[in-house]
């Protein structure tokens, strides 16, 4: 647990960025989360958002007229420093192409950086999420033990919802997500970390390095933190969590809302649990890089990134570039990244995706010891995401989430 500031500490000023759009139930609670935080150098922006269209749109109106509510509330609020950027009045919503979460994310961001100074710390928020009132102390101390950091991962973990239904999407697609992070985590990639736009913050120095965020329509976390781990190091651990709501939702295209949605119709093919030996290859490329700087070898790795990029050797280039086996090994990672990683295990598995059950089981025999997958009392023959009780996936995703908080607080700067 975190202690409480002393007075002026010396610690960053820090800027929230908040995205806003039909959030009637979700934004007081996160108001009231903020109203008690023991570190009180802070400010909110808030981005409430929608496109213009939607006021014509007999579906999508009572989400205005609730963005609307929500801008009253802001304008009467005088518990803390609130900026409020209106994107949702009439004459004011996105128009075009340009709209969504990620534009709102860089609008508040570009924002910011315009007012805030380069130590000073942007802290990504969404509005159905709750933390502790110590959470942005520890951010702020978290990047003052380790100022050279280009941004933080916040550790994260999704409350069990009552629902049955809703908490077996959900437990599912978090048992996805660590299973994804301990996988690279184990082949010791780059990018072993988790992109949650509720769970991430930078310096500004860092925003402006690397020229700020590039809009998407959804994914826009994933790519930011890209970004910024290609700049520099990416910190993984933070002593307080926050606690993301566990909710079916369609604001977004990909993320926890819409995985929910389709794995609740039984459609989890967007987040495969992927076999263990597709992170073994990634591996094996990796540990022949030193020889790769020194000639072309055909791995299926390999083989993929000539294919993406259309290259007959693809690294060719890097070592004409590179003089130096770690300059080499670097810019390996930075054309090898998070992105292609995902795209080249989505490609292969689709030639033999396999058996989601099967491949975690193998994960979580082979990884631990006997012992600790005996504890979990999973039915090796029985088990399945669909038909074993919630319980049992609770036991799975409570066992892969220690083993992450582990690997998050034994990580080092480089």
């Amino acid at each position: 647990m975190t202690t409480k500031p002393r007075g002026n500490s010396g610690l960053p000023f820090i800027y929230i960025a908040l995205p806003v759009m039909d959030e009637p139930e979700h934004l007081p609670r996160l108001l009231d989360c903020l109203s008690v935080q023991s570190y009180k150098q802070f400010r909110l922006f808030i981005c409430v958002n929608q496109p213009e269209a939607w006021w014509d749109d007999p579906v999508k109106c009572t989400a205005c007229k609730n963005n609307r509510a929500t801008l009253h509330l802001l304008h009467g609020w005088s518990g803390f420093d609130i900026t409020v950027i209106d994107r949702t009045s009439t004459g004011h919503g996105w128009t075009g192409k340009q709209h969504g979460i990620g534009y709102a994310r860089k609008t508040l961001m570009d924002q910011i950086n315009i007012v805030a100074n380069p130590e000073d710390i942007i802290v990504s928020m969404d509005a159905d999420t709750v933390f502790s009132e110590n959470y942005l102390w520890s951010v702020a101390e978290n990047f003052q033990k380790h100022p050279g950091s280009a941004a933080l991962a916040v550790p994260y973990f999704h409350k069990t919802p009552p629902d049955g239904d809703v908490a077996r999407a959900m437990l599912r697609y978090e048992i996805y997500m660590r299973h994804y992070f301990l996988n690279l985590a184990r082949i010791g990639s780059p990018y072993a970390f988790t992109a949650l736009g509720s769970a991430m913050a930078f310096p500004v120095w860092a925003y402006r390095a690397i020229g700020g965020m590039t809009p998407k329509l959804s994914g826009e976390d994933f790519y930011l933190l890209q970004k910024l781990r290609k700049y520099g190091h990416v910190l993984l651990w933070n002593d307080e969590l926050v606690y993301p709501e566990s909710r079916y939702s369609d604001r977004v295209f990909f993320g926890t809302g819409p995985a929910m949605i389709k794995g609740a119709a039984g459609d989890w093919t967007s987040y495969p649990i992927y076999p263990m030996t597709l992170f073994d290859e990634i591996l094996e490329t990796y540990q022949l890089l030193p020889n790769i700087f020194v000639q072309s070898l055909d791995t299926r790795v390999v083989r993929f990134i000539a294919t993406t990029f259309r290259e007959a050797d693809p690294l060719q280039p890097l070592r004409l570039n590179h003089k130096k086996p770690a300059q080499f090994i670097r810019a390996f990672h930075e054309k090898f990244d998070g992105l292609r990683i995902l795209q080249y295990l989505k490609t292969t598995w689709e030639s033999d995706p396999g058996n989601d059950e099967v491949n975690l089981l193998e994960f979580l025999t082979r990884c631990y010891p006997p012992e600790e997958f005996a504890q979990l009392q999973v039915d090796r023959d029985s088990f399945s995401f669909s038909r074993s009780p919630v319980d049992v996936l609770e036991k799975i995703r409570m066992f892969l989430f220690q083993k992450e908080m582990e690997v998050r607080s034994t990580s080092t700067l480089p």
